[in-house]
């Protein structure tokens, strides 16, 4: 493995050329330019109509390019107010902006994944988030090209075990309330 700046971590979103898949697995990721939406959410705030625009135009670029993007969210219950709030204010949007956004409740079940983090790139390059205990960014790596064909077993499996956001909102129409 090896350490990836900032840097080289956004040019994957750059250069890649068809495909991008991420296995989302934490319950509390603390990103610093969300907590003022976040201390809103919890509020009871209206979303603002602007919320998260730039991720949105990025992936509406994305997909009239003809590339992919894709994540498996786990959750579990009860929800956290991290998971309410991304899958209230958050996931919707990037679902109409073109995303192919699944849910994979582990509440009650193991499925045989990681509990790793990860982006793969046109099915050839893995980028591994790492993360400390409270949720913040500890930093990104590579990860060995030799494990490629693991990780790309890990993302079939969590694509076939997760459901598509519409269908989990049908199911689960309180979460992120």
């Amino acid at each position: 493995m090896r350490p990836l700046t900032d840097e080289e971590f956004s040019a994957l979103f750059e250069d890649y050329q068809s495909s991008a898949f991420r296995l989302e697995t934490r319950q509390v990721y603390t990103v610093p330019q969300f907590d003022e939406s976040l201390r809103k959410f919890l509020a009871g705030d209206p979303k603002p109509e602007s919320f998260n625009a730039a991720w949105h135009a990025r992936i509406g670029r994305y997909v009239a390019a003809g590339k992919t993007m894709q994540r498996a969210k786990f959750v579990r219950r009860p929800l956290t107010d991290y998971s309410r709030y991304l899958l209230s204010w958050g996931v919707p949007g990037n679902v109409v902006a073109g995303e192919d956004y699944r849910i994979l409740d582990v509440t009650d079940r193991t499925v045989d994944l990681p509990e790793q983090d990860f982006w793969i790139f046109d099915d050839e390059t893995v980028a591994l988030l790492n993360f400390n205990e409270d949720g913040t960014v500890r930093g990104h790596e590579l990860a060995d090209s030799a494990h490629l064909d693991q990780y790309r077993k890990w993302r079939d499996l969590a694509l076939s075990e997760a459901i598509p956001w519409s269908e989990y909102r049908l199911q689960h129409p309180s979460d992120g309330q």
